[in-house]
């Protein structure tokens, strides 16, 4: 509903926002930021967060490009990348996991670093530019009047989607997120839960550089610049709980779109672009207080309903 009447509104304010050209660009402009998303989304919802998505996204893109100046195919400039973002995404489920560090903040902290330095000394710090023109028309060229990309976004979501409604793996993150001692009680193996979250996330990363190299036709260890703030944005816009638990993969993604829209709107409108930077902060934060406000709420309307039963 905010979605629709935010389209509503920017559409009086800008004569260009609803054009089919315009509304092309918003859905390839958030491609990489709704992908990555379902990943963070899964990973928020066992109480987590993965800082690391930015710079796994850049090294990703820029293993893909060296696999490629070093004569691999297509394939497997796709594989190299996608197992990229799933390796580092290992990393930091494996440390956090059997690390028992207190909380996943510490291991995507540092893998965001050490990701982002590794992708400045493999590219020395500049883009590569060129791709396998696969990937360039995944990024770049259209199919039935939408982006490739969006295509790519759909098939994602599909399958993360039907592995969280028909797999108990499913109502294990919930579980996990929701009650994590009871979920140990229960014999669910929270470890390695958490450890394939995290291992999601990052390949959501992977499949994210795929679409942003294919766009620009290079890889570059810049790429994914405060991607993992657009990304938690996009979750706690889409109503998901820091809390754990709670939350769901489409409205995720409408998070995304939702940030995609601000964006767009406030390039059409002239805006200055640090101030996007200000507008996005603010998001956040009314997003989180509204959870918190909810959650205090709900544990009123639970004590009063308790209070009239007893």
């Amino acid at each position: 509903m905010i979605l629709a009447l935010l389209i509503v509104v920017l559409g009086f304010l800008s004569p260009y926002f609803l054009t089919g050209r315009n509304l092309s660009n918003i859905l390839a402009q958030t491609a990489v930021i709704s992908v990555v998303a379902m990943g963070q989304h899964l990973v928020i919802l066992t109480r987590g967060i993965d800082l690391s998505v930015g710079s796994n996204v850049a090294l990703a893109s820029v293993v893909g490009a060296l696999s490629f100046h070093a004569g691999a195919p297509a394939f497997v400039v796709i594989a190299a990348m996608v197992g990229c973002g799933a390796a580092v995404g290992a990393i930091n489920g494996l440390f956090y996991v059997f690390g028992r560090l207190p909380h996943p903040f510490i291991i995507t902290l540092a893998t965001l670093s050490i990701a982002k330095g590794l992708a400045l000394q493999l590219a020395d710090g500049r883009a590569i530019p060129g791709m396998p023109d696969a990937i360039d028309a995944l990024g770049r060229e259209a199919v039935w009047g939408l982006p490739g990309s969006v295509f790519v976004v759909a098939g994602v979501a599909a399958v993360l989607f039907i592995m969280a409604k028909t797999m108990v793996w499913g109502r294990w993150i919930y579980a996990v997120g929701g009650r994590p001692d009871a979920a140990v009680r229960m014999g669910i193996p929270v470890a390695w839960v958490l450890v394939s979250v995290y291992v999601i996330s990052g390949l959501c990363a992977g499949i994210g550089a795929v679409i942003l190299a294919g766009r620009t036709d290079a890889g570059s260890p810049l790429f994914g610049n405060l991607l993992e703030l657009d990304t938690i944005a996009a979750v706690i816009i889409g109503g998901a709980s820091f809390l754990g638990g709670r939350g769901h993969l489409g409205h995720a993604l409408i998070g995304a779109i939702m940030i995609g829209v601000i964006r767009n709107a406030l390039n059409l409108l002239n805006v200055n672009v640090f101030f996007q930077l200000i507008v996005i902060g603010v998001v956040i934060v009314i997003a989180v207080e509204s959870d918190v406000l909810r959650n205090y709420l709900e544990g009123r309307v639970r004590v009063m309903q308790a209070g009239r039963q007893s």
